[in-house]
């Protein structure tokens, strides 16, 4: 299935209305000039879901633990500690840093992170992963279509972590292992002030989506009399 193709696809399965998916992959050069985001680089990809290109770097991410999640930095020192002591998202800091090497997200070996907007593009060359920002009626659709052509139980995974641990790094990670996993995200109150309050992400790492193209015609995406009353009401 051809680029053009899917986003017709997509949008006679989801609606006119649903968001378009957000492609993003490294390069050595930016696809637009980024002003530097203080905080959760999340505010930034609202400007994405718009329109407008937005290619990160370590100068442009504000927060270490962006920095760190989209291997343009080691773990700075006092995130352990702050993530369990502040935060309060883990036990212990011992846990963090357990949870940053289970990770096993390479030091990125291009300049830029860039994240555009699917119809902007023209090939999904050299893009890492899809990201999906869904409500519960259209992940329901999502889900379905990821386990259509498989019964592997982690077929979809959800796992708790910062929004880019679970958008950027576990998606990086599963494309260059070639990998099947789907990931849900956005369960961390941090980046939930950036995103709509009835959205959930799912990241899609390209070599999981170029077969996924493959099947989303057949599945009950189309054709299938539950699914028109859920789009009904989408």
């Amino acid at each position: 299935m051809e680029l053009n193709e899917f986003l017709a696809c997509y949008r006679e399965a989801f609606g006119e209305k649903a968001h378009l998916p957000l492609l993003f992959g490294y390069s050595d050069t930016p696809v637009a000039q980024t002003a530097k985001i203080g905080g959760c680089f999340f505010k930034g990809l609202q400007m994405v879901r718009e329109g407008t290109p937005v290619s990160l770097n370590a100068d442009a991410i504000g927060c270490g633990g962006g920095k760190l999640y989209t291997g343009f930095s080691d773990m700075p020192e006092r995130v352990p500690n702050f993530v369990s002591l502040t935060e309060k998202y883990k036990q212990t800091p011992e846990m963090v840093a357990d949870y940053v090497k289970s990770l096993e997200m390479p030091r990125a070996t291009k300049g830029f992170l860039n994240f555009i907007r699917m119809d902007q593009v023209e090939s999904l060359d050299s893009y890492e992963g899809v990201m999906f920002f869904a409500t519960p009626d259209m992940l329901s659709g999502l889900c379905g279509w990821a386990f259509y052509d498989t019964n592997e139980p982690d077929a979809v995974v959800a796992r708790f972590g910062s929004g880019c641990s679970t958008v950027v790094s576990m998606t990086v990670v599963e494309n260059a292992r070639k990998g099947h996993r789907c990931f849900l995200g956005l369960f961390d109150p941090s980046v939930r002030p950036w995103v709509g309050k009835d959205e959930l992400s799912l990241t899609i790492p390209m070599s999981r989506f170029t077969v996924m193209l493959g099947t989303m015609r057949e599945c009950f995406l189309f054709g299938s009399h539950a699914w028109e009353r859920i789009k009904a009401r989408m």
